[in-house]
């Protein structure tokens, strides 16, 4: 009996201990005396960047345990050790060093080592010089500029120039669903918030600083941790990535003790939203084209699927408007928010709706939503709704172009039919029973562009969503449209 209530007492010991927590050191929790409690592992890494050896020290998650990225090492690159007592990662790593018993070289050898690579760099220097002197030096000086074209059509060399590099470099070795995880914890976790630049219902967006680098920070409270995880998920789906489609970089969710935090961090656009650039600024015929072919050109690679094994599923945006749609420096547009929307598998033909009660926003909503008409079991639905609401973000840059010194005020579409705030029976009301839509100007019609425009946006908005056009479509049209006015989107 005394040994059965022995093991009895000891059991109950060791349980209470594994309820408590493992806990371990975690260099980046000063706020908690560098100590942090988890259920899962400590985890301790060293990495080589920039020649200098940097620690991380911290816990790694259940769910992080288990997807096998953490306790991996890399030859040379990484060494990272998961251990599972308390305080077990107070240890000293170092990258493994060249072996001691590795053969030692003579003088002789030296000397043909430091003496062949001398000579041949002597030669290559005096064949150079050589050849400069004649055309081809002159034929090469012409011809540089073209070599060293930047990365991007919007000539951002010097904003964001190295992170861009690591990004696109991992999309077009990798899957190009973006970068691993260890990188962007990395990442997250040593940038500097700057300033606020934007709220919404999900939380706040800031401006950061990353090695000298801006980036955006959209951060989510943790009870919006669905919409974090579900938007984060998007924006990583293989071959996703697009120069019209938000760039992104990390997620991480961030505890300072108090409550959670959860990052998504992307490229930063100093212009803001679409919104806030079309109340700033009056636009140019060619401008106003610019915007609308990017946005296209955005939208129709969000729809379209890519078949193969690195292939990218069809998806539909589900929140299209003009506060969701941000300008670069180049005057183009990258479509953001991704957080509503919806993935089609076409082997299964299943539809990846996410679990979100929040919908998209009331007066962008097509007539199939507002009346409860669509039939969420065709993917082909969802893609149309984009259609209608893209429609309306036309009519809003349509209105801020400038022809002949005329140029409207701006305003949101129906501005002048429904409160700032609409309700769903509202809207049903006036774009259902009434069927009205934004009005068009006549003085669009002395002019070309506007008078496409003003045609691609009727045949957005049909009530019957199979009879829009396609995102494809209304590319290839304003791709000529461009193409007459000779602008460069």
């Amino acid at each position: 009996l005394r040994s059965a209530l022995r093991q009895a007492v000891l059991l109950l010991a060791a349980a209470a201990e594994l309820s408590a927590g493992l806990k371990c050191v975690c260099l980046l929790c000063d706020s908690s005396n560098f100590t942090c409690q988890t259920e899962g592992a400590c985890w301790a890494s060293v990495m080589l960047t920039n020649g200098k050896e940097q620690v991380i020290k911290s816990c790694v998650s259940l769910p992080e345990l288990n997807a096998q990225v953490f306790c991996h090492s890399s030859n040379n690159v990484t060494k990272t050790e998961c251990c599972f007592t308390d305080f077990c990662n107070n240890i000293t790593l170092h990258l493994p060093t060249a072996s001691p018993n590795a053969p030692k070289l003579g003088p002789m050898e030296l000397a043909i080592i430091i003496t062949v690579p001398v000579c041949l760099l002597s030669i290559a220097a005096m064949l150079t010089i050589w050849a400069c002197q004649g055309r081809q030096c002159s034929y090469r000086k012409k011809k540089r500029p073209n070599v060293e074209e930047p990365l991007s059509e919007c000539n951002l060399v010097n904003a964001g120039k190295t992170l861009k590099d690591l990004i696109y470099d991992v999309t077009a070795s990798g899957s190009g669903s973006g970068l691993p995880l260890l990188v962007q914890r990395t990442i997250a976790r040593t940038i500097v918030l700057q300033e606020i630049v934007g709220k919404g219902r999900f939380g706040e967006v800031w401006h950061g600083r990353w090695c000298g680098e801006d980036v955006a920070v959209k951060i989510f409270s943790s009870r919006d941790e669905r919409s974090w995880f579900r938007e984060a998920e998007i924006y990583q789906t293989v071959m996703l990535r697009h120069e019209n489609i938000l760039g992104f970089i990390a997620a991480d969710n961030k505890d300072n003790g108090t409550w959670t935090q959860l990052w998504l961090v992307s490229e930063y656009h100093e212009q803001g939203s679409l919104y806030d650039y079309l109340n700033r600024n009056i636009v140019t015929v060619a401008g106003m084209i610019k915007l609308a072919l990017s946005i296209a050109s955005g939208l129709a690679h969000l729809h379209m699927e890519i078949v193969g094994t690195q292939g990218k599923p069809a998806i539909a945006h589900r929140d299209i408007k003009s506060k969701n749609i941000l300008v670069k420096k180049c005057e183009t547009c990258a479509i953001a928010d991704l957080g509503l929307a919806v993935k089609h598998d076409s082997i299964l033909n299943t539809i990846d709706i996410p679990q979100n009660p929040k919908v998209g926003t009331k007066r962008y909503m097509a007539p199939e939503m507002l009346d409860d008409t669509m039939n969420v079991n065709i993917f082909e639905s969802f893609k149309r709704a984009d259609i209608y609401s893209v429609g309306l973000v036309y009519w809003e840059i349509a209105r801020r172009c400038s022809v002949g010194g005329i140029v409207e005020e701006y305003q949101l579409p129906y501005y002048d039919m429904v409160p700032s705030d609409p309700s769903i029976e509202e809207m049903r009301k006036v774009v259902c029973d009434q069927k009205f839509r934004p009005s068009i100007p006549n003085q669009w019609q002395s002019c070309e562009a506007l008078r496409v425009m003003g045609r691609i946006m009727r045949e957005c908005w049909y009530a019957n969503g199979a009879a829009r056009l396609t995102a494809l479509r209304i590319k290839k049209t304003i791709s000529q449209l461009c193409v007459k006015e000779d602008c460069k989107a």
